[in-house]
């Protein structure tokens, strides 16, 4: 069996992840060594020496998660579920506060993020609760209101921290599975038209007016360079400047105390300013590539469950990914969301290498599936074969 596991990896995803995480913490020192000195009074190589305990634990959580059978997890959801809830409702009341949010739990030097964990818990709750429910997905009461208060609830949570980022990422992630999930039409806009009442009410009732100033800072960051402009107009700079090939590993000058927290939610301009175009080109095609094999699994696996499980892992991280570098680009507000694999944050990087043991053990079942799957004359009835998803067939949802 282990022969047969390890022969059906798929190793290619694996090496990007790897790439990807290596890269990253090269960037981490980099971008890190100056601020750690000069504003955190500390070794230059303290986020390094950090990081790099976290990339080691997340290996083995990577290896780990790898060869846990995916569907242990659906037993497994209702525990899960409320884990997740106790510990989103603890954090408002006993968490650590940091930049204006209370998200932390910190044991000692170690800081954990709950809110980053409910990404994925999110996710196995959504592709457990539809997977079940494909035969009455048509009703509403029964098949799309359970889902949606949970999601209310989670969000609602995340919101009190305050971790807007965070919460937009749950958001979008849960309506790239809500769309697959073989859902009626009317009941999804009735669900997307509820999220962006969710949207309103936070944009109107829970931002403040520095969250506010995000939205000028992005789009109008020249009105005010000194304070709402002055992180966008920086990141401007280093991407700027740094060419097609960059200014050389470690040569960045905005990583000098003029572009913020440079090892966090901007390390892509420091990429790009001494590693160029090509330097960001090849995190965007690894961080597509990743996605794009997610997407793949997802439509070639034969369960529901494992379906939407993969198409969510890869919604959450390309999603993430968006936000990020359309933040750091003026796209899209600044949020503090942080660049899969490369950002400094243990937290973010434990949640995206359990995520991705978890996508690499899907695809390892979905091939040895393929490898076992009968010739076309001894193929099973077309009557029992499991029901498809709405990413395969869209007639389910109208029927």
């Amino acid at each position: 069996m282990l022969k047969r596991m390890f022969k059906n990896y798929d190793y290619t995803l694996i090496a990007a992840v790897l790439i990807l995480t290596a890269i990253g913490l090269v960037m981490v020192y980099s971008s890190s060594m100056i601020v750690a000195v000069t504003v955190y009074h500390e070794e230059s190589t303290h986020f390094f020496n950090k990081h790099l305990i976290w990339v080691t634990l997340g290996i083995f959580t990577f290896l780990f998660f790898m060869v846990v059978p995916y569907k242990m997890y659906q037993r497994l959801i209702i525990p899960i579920t409320v884990v997740m809830l106790v510990l989103l409702g603890l954090v408002p009341l006993i968490g650590e506060e940091h930049n204006g949010a209370r998200s932390w739990f910190e044991f000692g030097p170690v800081s954990l993020q709950p809110a980053e964990f409910a990404k994925i818990g999110v996710i196995l709750y959504l592709a457990s609760v539809f997977s079940k429910k494909q035969h009455y997905l048509s009703d509403f009461k029964t098949g799309v209101i359970p889902p949606l208060t949970m999601l209310a609830i989670v969000c609602f949570l995340i919101v009190l921290q305050p971790d807007f980022g965070t919460m937009m990422i749950i958001v979008m992630t849960s309506a790239v599975i809500v769309f697959c999930s073989g859902m009626r039409w009317k009941h999804l806009f009735m669900m997307v038209g509820s999220m962006g009442g969710l949207g309103l009410i936070v944009y109107k009732f829970f931002l403040n007016s520095e969250q506010l100033s995000r939205f000028t800072g992005a789009y109008q960051p020249f009105s005010d360079p000194q304070q709402d402009g002055y992180h966008l107009i920086n990141g401007y700079l280093a991407l700027g400047t740094g060419g097609l090939f960059g200014n050389g590993l470690g040569q960045s000058i905005q990583k000098y105390g003029f572009l913020p927290e440079p090892h966090t939610d901007f390390i892509i301009a420091i990429i790009g300013e001494e590693l160029g175009f090509a330097g960001v080109l090849v995190i965007i095609l690894l961080l597509y590539f990743i996605v794009f094999k997610g997407i793949y699994i997802g439509l070639h696996c034969k369960d529901a469950f494992g379906s939407l499980l993969s198409i969510g892992i890869a919604g959450m991280i390309g999603i993430q990914a968006f936000v990020n570098l359309g933040a750091a680009s003026g796209l899209l507000p600044i949020t503090g969301v942080t660049l899969p694999f490369i950002s400094y944050g243990g937290s973010s990087l434990i949640l995206l290498m359990i995520s991705m043991g978890i996508l690499v053990n899907v695809s390892m079942f979905v091939r040895y599936r393929k490898e076992q799957t009968p010739p076309a004359d001894q193929a099973e009835p077309e009557s029992n074969k499991q029901t498809k998803l709405r990413v395969v067939s869209r007639h389910q949802a109208t029927h």
